[in-house]
């Protein structure tokens, strides 16, 4: 392409040259003023459909994990960047306080045990004495009672104990998923605050692109598409995706709807934050006069339909014939990034000019410089 370019530009500037000399015979400046040109066959093919948005990408799944209780970071067993497994230790908070309550516990709940087993032994004695008729019913019901107290401040004791170790055992916050640590909010010593994460935890095996379309788009797109994504860090290459998600609802002071594509990311290039360029394949034209986009010129002009001023764009080409350039008008029916769909205006076969179109007029005579078949 570059060797193409350059040998154009060496015969546009000895064109321009030899046109500014003196005249010689008739036939030499006929030669010499013909415009050079590259042509292509025109052919039928097909146009993809699409839109185009851009957005942030993300990690498929992200959780943030908080501590539960306020109080300094003893330690951080983690760092940004890290793989961890669901259980791993995160960090360790420091729980003096909570920790005494839980010997507390241990101590009342032992109390309580050693009030059961001797008001027990005291139950057993009456029930004995009861059933010889030698102790009143109401003597009877009062130990009953008591040895039934005791044993609900047991139970009470053991859900207290219970309760202080699930709340010591928060003291060490670990992973609630697998994955890598995205990012860590804290350094060790600071302050927790149950309102800011610890640590963020990502799962980045599959990562999403969510974007908000217009209107008039929404109608276009639908779940399963396939997306072509282009990342500013891989120019060269072009990543496939599905569109997974449509909300059902737009925002109503934007009119837009959010859209969300999901897309495989194995070796871990796409990274959570990257700004993406989506394009989502709506459709396809088929057996359709296909004419690339670099090889046209696109004009605008404002015109009346039905007694209303519209803003109109057309779209010309130029075509050979016996190397003289003939401008044709293009009755299009979609156009793309790359490609035009043409109705009518051109046909198969027609030796469309590629390059060099800018420089031309219709009814210029033109030097074809390239023996090209097909459109490029």
């Amino acid at each position: 392409m570059v060797k193409k370019l350059s040998l154009m530009m060496v015969v546009v500037t000895a064109w321009y040259l030899v046109s500014g000399c003196g005249k010689s015979d008739s036939s030499d400046v006929e030669q010499k003023e013909k415009v050079p040109v590259e042509v292509s066959t025109v052919q039928i093919g097909k146009v993809l459909q699409s839109v185009k948005y851009r957005g942030d990408i993300a990690a498929e799944i992200e959780v943030k994990v908080f501590s539960k209780i306020p109080d300094r970071i003893e330690k951080y067993f983690v760092d940004e960047g890290d793989a961890v497994r669901k259980g791993d230790p995160i960090a360790r908070i420091v729980a003096t306080t909570i920790e005494q309550g839980v010997k507390q516990a241990e101590a009342m709940l032992v109390a309580a045990r050693a009030q059961e087993s001797n008001l027990a032994v005291e139950f057993e004695r009456a029930q004995r004495l009861y059933q010889e008729d030698a102790l009143s019913k109401q003597q009877f019901e009062t130990i009953k009672t008591q040895y039934e107290s005791v044993q609900a401040q047991v139970i009470q004791a053991e859900a207290a104990l219970a309760s202080a170790k699930s709340l010591f055992s928060d003291a060490t916050v670990t992973a609630p998923i697998s994955g890598i640590i995205g990012k860590r909010y804290y350094e060790n010593g600071d302050m927790a605050n149950p309102a800011v994460p610890l640590v963020t935890i990502v799962k980045t095996e599959r990562v999403k692109i969510k974007f908000n379309v217009t209107e008039q788009d929404l109608g276009k797109l639908a779940i399963g598409q396939t997306a072509r994504i282009n990342v500013k860090a891989f120019p060269d290459q072009v990543f496939e995706g599905k569109v997974q998600k449509i909300s059902p609802i737009l925002d109503p002071s934007t009119r837009m709807a959010e859209v969300e594509v999901l897309l495989d990311n194995e070796k871990g290039i796409l990274k959570p934050g990257m700004y993406a360029e989506v394009e989502v394949i709506t459709g396809a034209i088929d057996n359709v006069i296909v004419v690339p986009r670099f090889a046209v010129i696109e004009n605008t002009s404002l015109e009346k339909v039905e007694g209303v001023d519209q803003v109109i764009k057309n779209y010309y080409v130029f075509v050979v014939e016996n190397e003289v350039a003939y401008q044709k008008k293009l009755d299009v029916t979609y156009v793309n990034h790359n490609w035009l769909a043409v109705k009518s205006g051109i046909s198969v076969g027609d030796k469309l000019v590629v390059t060099g179109q800018n420089n031309l007029r219709d009814g210029f005579p033109v030097l074809v410089i390239n023996a090209e078949g097909n459109q490029q």
